[in-house]
């Protein structure tokens, strides 16, 4: 399990855009990835929309989401909701695995591999700051808030 002080693991993926995002080129900021499940569900919608409305609080953190969905239907989904953030295309899940965001989840029963919604706060030098696992959509932005103000004071 990842935890604060681990070097988040480097990747790149496409984004909603379909170029190419490197988290190696990002040292100069605070990343906010969110691992989200399918793009235009409720609860990824919901997680998604409350972590734009927030982004002007967060300062100096650039928020970025992945999941599985292709670049095509995570640039249908931004441009229904204009996140205004990257969404980046995992469709093997490598990067989820990396991250343990990826695993077996249950559904009216029925159990799966897929991935867990999940919050990793990525400091400039590529440290891990929090991890929140398994994260509700609704506590998503009001947790990356929290911690904010928390690393400030």
């Amino acid at each position: 399990m990842l935890k604060p002080g681990d070097r988040a693991p480097a990747f790149t993926l496409l984004d909603q855009w379909q170029k190419k995002w490197r988290l190696t080129d990002q040292q100069d900021q605070r990343i906010a990835l969110f691992f989200y499940p399918k793009a235009n569900t409720g609860g990824c919608t919901m997680q998604a929309c409350g972590l734009r409305d927030i982004a002007s609080q967060a300062d100096g953190v650039q928020i970025v989401g992945i999941s599985a969905d292709s670049p095509e239907t995570q640039a249908r989904w931004d441009e229904k909701h204009q996140f205004g953030f990257p969404l980046l295309s995992d469709p093997d899940h490598k990067i989820a695995t990396k991250y343990q965001a990826w695993g077996p989840k249950k559904l009216y029963g029925r159990e799966y591999e897929g991935i867990l919604r999940s919050l990793f706060l990525i400091a400039a030098s590529g440290r891990i700051e929090n991890v929140w696992m398994k994260i509700s959509p609704k506590e998503t932005p009001h947790r990356l808030l929290m911690a904010l103000e928390e690393s400030n004071e």
